[in-house]
């Protein structure tokens, strides 16, 4: 039966989803950007430049998003969840002051020279400008993280009166979760943002189109996801002991393990059934989900059935969005590895069907970034602080009927100006390219001969 606070959930759910893939995307643009201008300046190769402007034009597009879309979520703040700031105020208000004061405005002061000062500054002021917007974006990340974790794994406040009084900053501000899930949420970014970079290099040699850009953003983000997708497999396995020491309740509905044991196995596939307290239709491997989960063969794992049904997560959401994100770990791993593969026997710019498979992979990691996200979000209720704060004791006394007119709104104007115009304009720039030579306007004497042909 549908209440307020379900679709306040649903609303709040729906626009922080779609907001986070916008800052994902930003972080890792940033990133790329900081590394082709600092190659572009030391090289004196205008390919470099021409590479940095192309997608600088996609950052400022995504940029902008982002900004926009994270606006609605602090009304929903105090519009549907006011218990829950006025609950976690001094805890979260501080935390993303903190974040605008240190990162917020380095990003606004400096993202003008960026974006527009390419030729009204010297190359090495401009180069400080995008240096300052990247580790703007990417402190911004690191409060945002902390503020989450600290919801996830609370540490170093006390509630008094209902209210969170700050016991110790640094307990709150580097609570047990927030540096592997932050490196996680990085590496979560620059892998999306490295897949869509490959996919529109792809589609350049699919049409034979911009060759010399297409070979080397092609090249760049194809080596690049390799190490980078291995680190990430390590970092989400350090993820999921944090997960299993804190939160073991949400490890037992990732695994579908409804009764506590040792050597639980590994559950492949299965249907979870929340009302009977098992799995259907099983495909699992034993002792594995210990292994993983404890690095013992046989590690104890918490059951669902530990807690009332009332503490419980909701386990087929859990159990599924948590393969689907691994699942597309897995294929982005292969997908490096044949290009590797590629790279050596010189095929990597002629294979046709791998620049089409490229393609098809270019918004996967957004489809990670979100699945994952739903693990965490969705695998810690009922709880919006964990084990303390019950989210729905965190929501406000707003009517069903106005939360569903919000909500109906809200999914029109996203899929307006979000969803239809983002992918407008960001197929203009896609299909425009990038700049000529003579459109670059940059001496001739510095021209690379292949682009100036």
């Amino acid at each position: 039966m549908f209440t307020a606070e379900f679709l306040s959930r649903v609303q709040f759910g729906f626009t922080i989803s779609f907001h986070i893939l916008f800052p994902a995307f930003s972080i890792g643009l940033a990133t790329f950007l900081a590394v082709m201008e600092g190659v572009w300046l030391k090289t004196k190769n205008p390919l470099y430049l021409n590479i940095c402007k192309f997608w600088m034009k996609i950052f400022a597009l995504t940029f902008g998003m982002g900004v926009v879309s994270g606006i609605v979520m602090e009304f929903q703040l105090g519009t549907n969840w006011s218990q829950f700031t006025d609950s976690v105020g001094a805890v979260l208000g501080s935390l993303f002051t903190y974040e605008v004061l240190t990162a917020f405005f380095i990003e606004a002061g400096f993202l003008g020279v960026m974006l527009f000062g390419w030729n009204k500054v010297g190359p090495k002021l401009h180069y400080c400008a995008t240096l300052l917007v990247f580790f703007g974006v990417t402190v911004s990340a690191f409060w945002i993280l902390s503020a989450n974790s600290w919801m996830q794994t609370p540490a170093g406040a006390t509630i008094t009166n209902g209210h969170f009084v700050v016991q110790s900053w640094w307990q709150v501000i580097f609570n047990p979760s927030v540096i592997p899930r932050y490196i996680h949420m990085l590496l979560a970014a620059y892998l999306t943002t490295l897949l869509v970079i490959s996919g529109v290099s792809a589609f350049y040699l699919l049409k034979q189109q911009h060759l010399v850009f297409a070979k080397k953003c092609f090249s760049i983000a194809t080596i690049a996801i390799l190490p980078l997708i291995c680190i990430q497999i390590f970092m989400g396995d350090t993820v999921g002991l944090v997960v299993e020491k804190y939160q073991p309740i949400k490890t037992a509905a990732i695994e579908a393990n409804w009764n506590t044991q040792q050597g639980a196995p590994l559950i492949l596939f299965a249907w979870p059934n929340d009302t009977k307290e098992t799995n259907q239709f099983a495909i699992s491997i034993p002792h594995l989900a210990s292994v993983l989960n404890t690095h013992q063969w046989n590690g104890v794992l918490t059951g669902l059935t530990s807690v009332a049904p009332e503490d419980r997560p909701y386990v087929p959401l859990v159990f599924f969005s948590f393969r689907v994100m691994v699942g597309l770990g897995l294929l982005m791993l292969l997908m490096s590895v044949i290009a590797l593969y590629l790279r050596f026997r010189k095929q990597l710019y002629t294979s046709s069907w791998f620049h089409k498979l490229c393609i098809l992979l270019a918004p996967m990691g957004f489809i990670a970034l979100i699945t994952g996200w739903f693990t965490a979000e969705t695998g810690r209720q009922p709880w919006v602080v964990y084990n303390l704060i019950r989210t729905a004791d965190a929501a406000s006394g707003v009517s069903m009927h106005n939360v569903s007119i919000s909500l109906v709104l809200i999914l029109l104007v996203y899929g307006v100006i979000f969803g239809f115009f983002y992918f407008l304009y960001f197929g203009k720039i896609v299909g425009k390219g990038p700049e000529t030579a003579d459109e670059m306007d940059m001496p001739f004497i510095y021209m690379h001969p292949e682009v100036k042909k």
